[in-house]
């Protein structure tokens, strides 16, 4: 079954701010980054518990992929897939959730 991707705000201003700190250095790999993330959630029209249970929430349904040293980090209904964050794997993702007031529970 095909589902709907969407990205949240907070997603992609996600994206948008790691692509820009690695554009600082290279271009191209920002470009690269930003391929290889759009990529990974095409893939999750159909492939979506492909990713591995987000440890910090521990809901089936909170799932995350890795892309080099990031996690994209989405939740999966029936027909859609929400994608919540785009962080690097160092960031403490609960403070982060935290900070944006946005518990995996209650997005989308």
């Amino acid at each position: 079954m095909a589902r709907t991707v969407r990205w949240t705000e907070a997603a992609t201003k996600d994206l948008e701010d790691a692509a820009a700190f690695i554009g600082r250095d290279s271009r191209f790999y920002a470009a690269a980054l930003v391929r290889e993330a759009r990529s990974a959630t095409r893939s999750l029209r159909t492939f979506a518990e492909r990713g591995r249970v987000v440890p910090e929430v521990d809901a089936p349904d909170i799932r995350e992929l890795f892309i080099g040293s990031y996690r994209l980090i989405y939740q999966v209904t029936a027909d859609q897939v929400f994608i919540l964050a785009f962080v690097h794997g160092a960031r403490d993702l609960t403070a982060l959730w935290e900070r944006r007031g946005e518990p995996p529970e209650t997005s989308p």
